[in-house]
């Protein structure tokens, strides 16, 4: 690759220094890039929640060469419980012992949010990755052989590629899609706690699931069991109301108020102070324009259920490398070579990623079912055996053909190809 160092353009820009945009500048230094990061926020930096890591993640991590720092921050939970929020009756359950990290050839991780911004930061750090803050991008003008980068500060910066990862509200999306977010009518209240200061907690070796009509809880620790990650979500009634005050901490406690005790002594350990509202968009066919490429949420941005908002992003990241790696080995500043690469990255991203995005609104419908429909939904998941993956293969084991990119796990490409091909849906794993 061209390293454009000192010729006053870059290789690539990446719009936003979240956990999408630093995995992808990581990827591309990784194939000799050079790569400068620009941050609207004053610092680096992540809300604090839990996250989840599923194996697509985890084998891209390790070929990284950065799961091992993941792994000294991290838990390896040994199940995913699912359980009725009102009885408190487990439903299902999927081992994620030794068997499923055969199957996926990687583990599946939980951790707190800013540790693994941290591991990402620290690693762009080391790869010499140029990382700006207090930047907000303001617009992108495409040239035949570079783009340019205008800032609200007034800076202007050149490279032969932009990678707009700045999220939800991406100001960069403009220039392939007129759409707006999409409110889903849920607000979910999150954040990680000192254990101490929890009232009540399941197994500190589960990632535990409540679901019940129009709400659901997910617990899970963080930092070595010495934190605690709570995230509930409640469809908002009095949004759908009308009225003007809703999604506020009473109206959590009054959703939650007829809950199993394990849940209502839970929601006492949340924090109160702070909510976000649920959003994501509808897919979009085309994520290029000129010198310009959409990745992560800027791209796909999915509601939380499928637990896989940083997982696409580090999929789009090595499909990215891998395509400018082997489709435009001069450098991302030979237009035909980079159309072609980035057209072969969006080929393989935008199906996926466009699935995920109406699985993820599919299994948030299946979790708040109301009426007979829990019924159902109850008896189908209680039948089911905690190893049965079946319905997991098509997003833990993702193998486009470009396994060297994507860390693919020896034996997946074949069942993940299958997978895909056959549809099926029912994803098995909770929100972030």
């Amino acid at each position: 690759m061209v390293n454009r160092e000192g010729s006053g353009s870059d290789d690539v820009i990446v719009v936003g220094g979240g956990i999408g945009g630093l995995a992808t500048a990581h990827a591309l230094n990784r194939i000799g890039l050079t790569v400068r990061v620009l941050e609207r926020a004053s610092q680096f930096s992540e809300a604090g929640a839990g996250i989840q890591l599923a194996p697509n993640a985890t084998r891209l991590l390790r070929s990284w060469g950065l799961l091992d720092p993941i792994l000294g921050v991290g838990i390896q939970p040994k199940r995913l419980v699912l359980s009725d929020a009102y009885s408190g009756a487990e439903l299902t359950a999927m081992e994620l012992g030794t068997q499923f990290a055969a199957r996926y050839g990687a583990p599946y991780l939980v951790l707190h949010r800013t540790d693994l911004l941290e591991v990402l930061l620290e690693a762009c750090r080391a790869d010499g990755v140029i990382l700006e803050n207090n930047k907000t991008v303001t617009s992108v003008t495409n040239e035949a052989d570079v783009a340019h980068v205008e800032v609200a500060d007034g800076s202007r910066y050149s490279a032969s590629l932009v990678v707009a990862a700045d999220g939800l509200r991406s100001t960069l999306r403009q220039y392939l899609s007129e759409d707006e977010p999409m409110f889903a009518g849920f607000v979910a209240f999150r954040g990680a706690v000192p254990l101490s200061e929890v009232k009540r907690h399941a197994s500190l070796e589960e990632v535990q699931l409540y679901i019940g009509p129009g709400i659901h809880l997910v617990q899970y620790p963080v930092r070595s069991g010495s934190m605690y990650n709570q995230v509930a979500v409640f469809r908002s009634q009095r949004y759908l109301d009308g009225e003007e005050a809703w999604g506020t901490a009473d109206e959590l406690y009054a959703t939650f108020a007829e809950t199993c005790p394990a849940v209502r002594e839970s929601i006492g350990s949340l924090w109160s102070n702070q909510s976000w509202l649920m959003y994501d968009r509808e897919p979009i066919e085309s994520w290029v324009s000129g010198r310009l490429v959409l990745l992560g949420d800027a791209a796909h941005p999915m509601l939380q259920y499928l637990a896989q908002g940083a997982c696409q992003a580090f999929e789009d990241a090595a499909l990215l490398a891998g395509s400018l790696r082997r489709l435009a080995p001069a450098g991302p500043g030979n237009g035909e070579q980079l159309a072609r690469a980035l057209a072969e990255y969006v080929k393989h991203r935008q199906p996926r990623t466009a699935r995920a995005q109406r699985n993820a609104r599919q299994w948030g419908e299946i979790w708040h079912s109301d009426g007979i429909a829990v019924l159902l939904r109850n008896e189908i998941f209680v039948q089911r055996e905690p190893t049965d993956y079946r319905h997991a293969d098509w997003l833990f084991d993702y193998a486009p053909g470009l396994t060297e990119e994507l860390g693919t796990a020896p034996d997946a490409a074949a069942s993940s190809n299958a997978a895909v091909s056959s549809g099926t849906v029912a994803p098995t794993e909770p929100v972030r």
